[in-house]
């Protein structure tokens, strides 16, 4: 009796301790474990007809009890009960009453405690998985501080104090390393319900993530005056932020720098020193990209508004820096943008002129009767257009190495060229077709 005893105590406290310490109702937790009983009882005592089980919530004790029909002749002790034996209960019970009588096994206290303290961490653990739900589901978007716990994998399970999180390997910032102990903040990506219940996904690598921050740390993006515009981030190594105000006397990149460049400092420092570009937004893409390329120099832009495309032309001694290290200021420009940038260096004066060349011969070798060749001499002797032949005479071709006797056709080919082109201008603007 001493030792059933305890055990009911020692039940009670543990349903005391994860009320106090998870939350979980006292009386939820009897309910659910009362029910679960059920099938211990039925174990001790046999078929019993609507059996069910009760837990004492000040000592702990278990009973059975069974619902039996009053029945003159009792056919079945497991359904019926005598008149006499019912009036003993309650001295109002009439035939056919239905009346519930306690049909506790002896030492089924010992029994039911052991099925109750497993039904009870069975239960825990659901409770606490829907607390869990409950209480994260509507913090999605928000910063948690946490205690790296363990490694599985290349995942990282966060303590968040009553709950563990997860960080996983793909939220992970790939020049961090977490030691076990170490506190770190992190951003809520997701709560998900899984097949194992419901699990908080966490993550460092998200540019929501840097959005937050920035939320936290600067007052007007709190407040509503600057905007968060677009962020493009390659976590660890540069993000790049466009902000824009409301109110023209506020400028937007001052206020997420701070004072001396305290603001933008302490984000640095909880990115583990990841390189931050905040730039003015605009509607103008030209003046977009020249923000979000700078300190670079942009000579020239053409611009493609169907396809959202951009090709910049710059200096040569512009182009690594415009370009970036791998890529990497072009490709975040692009993303921060949402249009598609090709940067290009500019072609040189020489190369300029080696163009102009190879297109003066394409337009002589497209002549009937001038082959590539003479298309190349003739270039090459100083004829850049095809009016060029038309200021001389046949004798002045003669003794060009490769014209010699082919200096009159060449002349005559040019002339009947030159005519059907005047021919068709005059066509296409003669107002009576």
């Amino acid at each position: 009796m001493h030792r059933a005893e305890s055990m009911n105590e020692e039940f009670i406290a543990v349903l005391e301790y994860w009320e106090k310490e998870k939350g979980i109702s006292k009386d939820t937790l009897i309910k659910a474990v009362e029910e679960s009983l059920v099938a211990a009882a039925k174990k001790a005592i046999g078929p019993a007809r609507d059996l069910r089980c009760t837990i004492d919530p000040k000592n702990g004790d278990i009973k059975a009890w069974a619902s039996l029909i009053v029945s003159e002749n009792v056919i079945s002790s497991h359904d019926q009960i005598n008149v006499k034996d019912a009036k003993r209960i309650n001295i109002d019970a009439q035939i056919g009453d239905d009346i519930e009588v306690e049909v506790t096994p002896q030492n089924f206290g010992r029994i039911a405690a052991q099925y109750a303290k497993q039904s009870l961490l069975m239960h825990v653990r659901k409770a606490e998985k829907a607390l869990i739900y409950d209480e994260f589901k509507d913090r999605t978007g928000d910063i948690v501080s946490g205690v790296v716990r363990r490694f599985e994998r290349s995942d990282v399970v966060i303590d968040l104090g009553r709950y563990e999180a997860l960080l996983p390997n793909r939220e992970r910032v790939p020049t961090e390393e977490y030691q076990p102990g170490e506190r770190i903040r992190c951003y809520v990506k997701a709560v998900e319900n899984t097949n194992y219940g419901p699990e908080i996904i966490l993550s460092r690598a998200a540019p929501a993530f840097v959005e937050k921050l920035f939320s936290l740390e600067v007052s007007e993006i709190s407040n509503g005056t600057v905007e968060i515009k677009s962020i493009a981030r390659e976590p660890g190594f540069r993000t790049k932020l466009a902000v824009y105000s409301t109110d023209l006397k506020v400028d937007p990149v001052g206020a997420c720098v701070g004072l001396r460049g305290q603001r933008v400092k302490n984000i640095v420092r909880e990115l583990n020193n990841e390189k931050m570009d905040i730039i003015k937004w605009d509607s103008h893409i030209q003046t977009y990209l020249t923000n979000a390329l700078a300190p670079a120099q942009l000579d020239s832009f053409e611009i493609d508004d169907e396809n959202r495309a951009v090709k910049i032309l710059v200096q040569e001694d512009q182009l690594s820096l415009t370009i970036g290290k791998r890529g990497q200021n072009a490709r975040l420009a692009s993303r921060l943008t949402g249009w598609q940038v090709n940067i290009e260096a500019k072609q040189s004066a020489a190369q300029s002129v080696e163009d102009k060349i190879a297109e003066a011969a394409q337009a002589f070798a497209a002549v009937p009767g001038i082959s590539p060749e003479l298309a190349t001499t003739l270039v090459e002797a100083g004829f850049h257009a095809l009016e060029d032949l038309t200021q001389v005479e046949a004798e002045d071709l003669v003794d060009i190495d490769g014209i010699g006797e082919q200096a009159a056709s060449i002349i005559d080919a040019v002339t009947q060229e030159l005519a059907k082109r005047d021919q068709k201008l005059t066509d296409s603007s003669d107002p009576t077709e």
